[in-house]
């Protein structure tokens, strides 16, 4: 976790690396692109210590990337002005980030003076050039974002959340936020977990983040069932850590990936029981069924079951198992499908060895 003060500098050159349609301006280039190449520009002038600057920086990204396709008509483009000076004081630049639009056949430029969201700058640009924007496809997202009025609504229920606060800029964000997604898909079918993200610079969550007291970023805290005081994380920030954190917590048993662990359905105190059936006769059939009558929910019936039906069927446990495997190989099952074949030969799993050849009408 990078503290705010080291990671003032380095967020420009990542922002720089990543891959971006918004075009570089220096002296040696400006003329040529803005001024004599005949085509109207959107001309960002900023500084990479501007607190406003990074706020705008992925917005005005993904601006230059939904007019990319037509770039022979529009040119989305930045100055760092506080590199390139001369550049700031011969447009007038006071302030950062200033916008200026370029019409591409006059040398003075028009101040933007509307919002500064995505679709105020696309509204602009297309009214200004009668040129439509193409957004890109946006992949759906299994993460909830927060923000100050769901934050309260969510957290502190009947889920147990883990939320990471963050910031746009942020170096360290964007490196985990692709192992956050794959987080959220792996709990995406458990209802009493959430997997969410606080962006501590918009301005609808400024407030959360304050109240958490986030100082870095990013900053992960866990949020247990009808709490609302946060309980730092401070674990690994693969994706194993991760959900074996929550997994723990919250007493699922989710795998990398999503599907289920050898551990789901299973219910410990009926385990070992079932193993010994077979060896232990009617005592342990009787103190079996006993064990079964004191848990609760459709696994517990199920072991219940297992156990009738393998006493009345030799070889039952086996087959069963045999045709759940068979099932789950073939794929194409809705999750809640998976999730309940899946943890039922699990249970099936812990009969092999004991328990087929008792007998006994009912459980």
């Amino acid at each position: 976790m990078a503290p705010l003060t080291h990671l003032l500098t380095a967020s420009l050159a990542l922002l720089t690396a990543s891959a971006s349609s918004v075009k570089d301006l220096t002296p040696s280039n400006f003329d040529e692109i803005v001024l004599h190449s005949g085509k109207p520009a959107l001309v960002e002038f900023f500084a990479p210590w501007c607190g406003h600057c990074k706020t705008l920086a992925p917005i005005y990204d993904e601006l230059a990337s939904h007019f990319a396709s037509v770039s022979d008509k529009v040119t989305i483009a930045k100055v760092d002005a506080d590199a390139e000076k001369d550049l700031g004081r011969r447009f007038g630049v006071q302030g950062f980030p200033t916008l200026k639009w370029f019409d591409g056949s006059s040398e003075e430029p028009e101040d933007y003076r509307s919002g500064r969201d995505l679709e105020s700058l696309t509204k602009f640009v297309e009214e200004k050039t009668g040129v439509k924007a193409k957004a890109k496809r946006v992949e759906r997202t299994a993460v909830d974002m927060l923000n100050n009025k769901t934050f309260k609504e969510q957290i502190g229920g009947d889920v147990d959340a883990l939320v990471a606060f963050t910031a746009p800029w942020c170096g360290h964000c964007k490196t985990l936020a692709p192992t956050w997604e794959k987080v959220a898909q792996d709990f995406a079918a458990e209802s009493g977990v959430l997997i969410a993200k606080v962006d501590c610079e918009a301005d609808n969550a400024k407030a959360t983040a304050q109240d958490a007291g986030v100082k870095s970023y990013p900053t992960i805290h866990y949020y247990p069932k009808g709490s609302k005081d946060p309980i730092p994380y401070t674990g690994g920030r693969s994706e194993a850590d991760l959900v074996s954190f929550m997994n723990e917590k919250a007493g699922t048993h989710r795998s990398v990936g999503g599907t289920l662990n050898a551990l789901a359905g299973t219910i410990p105190s009926l385990d070992d029981m079932a193993k010994t059936l077979k060896s232990g006769g009617e005592t342990a059939y009787q103190q079996f069924v006993e064990a079964v009558g004191a848990v609760s929910g459709k696994y517990g019936e199920y072991y219940g079951k297992v156990a009738k039906k393998s006493g009345e069927n030799a070889g039952y446990v086996e087959k069963e198992l045999a045709r759940l495997q068979g099932l789950l190989a073939k794929g194409g099952l809705a999750p809640e499908k998976l999730d309940d074949l899946t943890s039922r030969s699990n249970i099936l799993r812990k009969f092999v060895g004991g328990g087929e050849e008792v007998r006994k009408d009912e459980l």
